[in-house]
This record gives structure tokens, sequence and C-alpha cells, in this order.
């Protein structure tokens, strides 16, 4: 004592620093498991009471939140938990789980079926994290994914925006507390679209002579209808005319879904080859199931090879475009027949054509001749 005042020595004995403040009844608490693990500490709430039919006296039913490094970090998320509750069995779902709620949801809102399908084939590359919590997801995983995924940039951004989709999705339950595909931007190699370069006569008259290697008669199939890639995959048969040679398919845009085009003589006899009633498409895989765009894309990549030429598959749309402005065929006209949108007023509302002029500007397509010099016909074709 001093002066009449009393000086306390303070006390910080380990065991004081060691306790964790006592909780009330029914907040549940922060315990040491046993053993030596990496993760020693375990949160856990009451989510219930048992009463002892015999003694009457109650027992606290936990549930756990999770298991942490220190004491510390598991009375944190108590805390958070206590301050903000959330679905803790929530927070156990998988990557696997959570697509097959956001799907379920999802796909019933597109009105294309191949959108639906490219998600579907994006999340089957995404096997290595199928069987992981959402919560313990970061960056790296889904980095690594998509890095590891041999498939094309196409592909590659799907993935991309399935996760940005799922996580958007997870974050409205309450799944995750954090947005990680937010957190990094997937570089798809950016293609220049002023440079497709048109097949040659030449290079569709060698086409020709393997028609049935690969997937040569599909290319073949592009070049004399205009058919995106993507759309020649989505042929059904029952849109195959026989009778009228004439094709419904198409998708992208408002124009070009469920477009007719008429099939060029040229192609009749292939078309007739792979028409079959009991498969659903006209082009299938080989298990007669629908062929994915990268296992088109494969096997494009093979017959290129083969020929010893370099071009892509959507270059197939654009010969057919060059060659029919080549031919003078009427721009509005081959828009409809390519399924672009026609800004034309007249044309597009007061115009109605005979369907023998489609018939006739296809008819106009012709590859025989020596090869002709095409001009860059613009994005716009695309």
């Amino acid at each position: 004592m001093k002066n009449g005042l009393v000086f306390l020595r303070p006390f910080f004995g380990k065991k004081v620093l060691s306790m964790a403040m006592k909780r009330a009844n029914g907040d549940g608490s922060v315990y040491k498991i046993g053993g030596k693990r990496r993760k020693p500490f375990g949160a856990r709430i009451t989510v219930g009471w048992q009463i002892d039919p015999n003694t009457g006296s109650a027992r606290q039913i936990y549930q756990s939140i999770g298991t942490f490094a220190t004491r510390v970090e598991a009375e944190t998320a108590l805390n958070n938990y206590l301050q903000n509750p959330y679905d803790i069995e929530a927070h156990k779902i998988t990557f696997s789980g959570v697509y097959d709620l956001w799907s379920a949801e999802y796909y019933e809102t597109l009105k294309n079926p191949s959108s639906a399908r490219s998600y579907k084939a994006a999340y089957n590359y995404c096997s290595p994290i199928y069987d992981m919590r959402m919560r313990d997801l970061r960056v790296s995983h889904l980095q690594g994914v998509i890095k590891d995924a041999d498939v094309g940039e196409a592909t590659k951004g799907r993935m991309k925006s399935l996760f940005n989709l799922m996580y958007k999705y997870a974050m409205i339950h309450e799944i995750v507390d954090k947005d990680y595909s937010a957190l990094f931007v997937q570089k798809v190699g950016k293609r220049d679209k002023t440079k497709r370069i048109p097949f040659k006569n030449s290079e569709v008259q060698r086409l020709w002579k393997i028609r049935d290697f690969g997937v040569a008669d599909m290319i073949l199939f592009s070049l004399y209808t205009g058919f995106r890639p993507s759309e020649v995959l989505l042929i059904e048969n029952c849109n195959v005319d026989l009778e009228r040679w004439r094709i419904k398919g198409g998708m992208k845009t408002e124009a070009g879904t469920d477009r007719i085009v008429p099939i060029h003589s040229r192609i009749r006899s292939l078309v007739v080859d792979h028409y079959n009633p009991e498969n659903k498409f006209l082009f299938p895989n080989e298990k007669n199931q629908f062929m994915t765009y990268d296992q088109y894309r494969g096997r494009f990549k093979k017959v290129m090879r083969f020929l010893g030429i370099t071009h892509t598959p959507h270059e197939a749309r654009h010969t057919f475009i060059s060659c029919a402005k080549h031919f003078k065929v009427d721009e509005n006209l081959l828009k409809a027949i390519v399924g672009h949108k026609i800004r034309d007023v007249t044309e597009a509302v007061y115009t109605h054509r005979a369907y023998s002029d489609y018939e006739e500007a296809v008819a106009l397509i012709c590859y025989d001749g020596e090869d002709i010099e095409f001009e860059s016909i613009g994005a716009e074709w695309d």
C-alpha cells in the first residue's frame, strides 16, 4: 500500500491463458480432440436436448461445425455461427453436390438444349474436385482443373463460366462465404476472326476423294450448307426431309434457330448414307450418341493432317458464305440461309420469298473449278 492505494501484481499464468470464457447453456462449445491431429480443436453447437426418462436430467445434443488448427480459430468459427447462423449441412456439400442442385434449376431455364450439353461437357472435366467440399475449394483448385483439362480453349472458357454460375448459386444458398471463381480470369487464346481462311476448291475436291475418312463427310456437309460446326452436330434425323430435300436446324441467334436449309444436290447421297431414324442425331459419334464439339474438333484435325492442310472447323462455313458471295447470291437471302439477322426492315418484314429462291441460291455453290481468291468477308458472318 502506498499513499492509500493498493497495487495488485498482475498474474497471467499459463492455466489462465488456456481457459476460455464459459459459455451459456445452448451456446455450444469448443473442445480439444484427442490424438495427434493437424486440427486438434473442435467447435460444436447445441441442436437439441435429450431427457433421461429415469432421472429427468437433460443432455445436450451437439452438431459439429468443424475442426480447427487452434482454439482461437475454433472460438471464432463458433462465434461467427452464433452471430449469423447458417445451414451446417449445406457447408458439407461437395462440388458435385452443388452441381446437381444448381443444374436441376438452371437447365430448366435454358431454351436451347445445346447450352446444357456444353455445361455438362465442361463438368465432365472437373472430376478431380468432384468430392471436395465446395467450401474447401480455392483458386488454385479451380485454375488447376482448367489447366490440366485436355480440351480446347472454348471448353476451358465454358468450365470457367460453369464455376461462375455454381458459385453464384452457392453464395445465394449460403453454401460458401466467398466466390473464388471471381478471383481469377481464364486466359483464353484470342482468335483473330478477320483471318478466317476459306478452303480452296482444290482442297474441297481432295476432301471428296477421302469422303469416308474420319469426319471428312461432315466437313463437306458444312461446306455445302453453311451450318456452323456446333449446328451440324445438333442436326436430328427427325428434322431431315428426304422427300423435299431440306433440313431444319441451327442455333445461336433468333434468326439462326430452326431455319430451313435446302440440301445441295452434291451432298444428297452423303445425307442419305447418314440418315437413320433409329438414331437421334444425323452425325452421332461411334456410340451413336451426341458427338461433342471437342470430339469433332479432334477428328477434324486428323483429316487436316491427313491432307496436309491447315483449317479450323468454322472455316467450312466461311467457305460457303464466300462462295455464295462470289456467285452473287443476294445478301439478304444468304443471311436467311446461314442464320443472320436481316437489318433491312422491308426485306425482314414485308418480303416473302418463295422457297425455290433458297434452293436456287444453294445450288449455285460449286467447288469444281479452279481455286478462287476469296477476300475477307468480315467477322460479322461468323
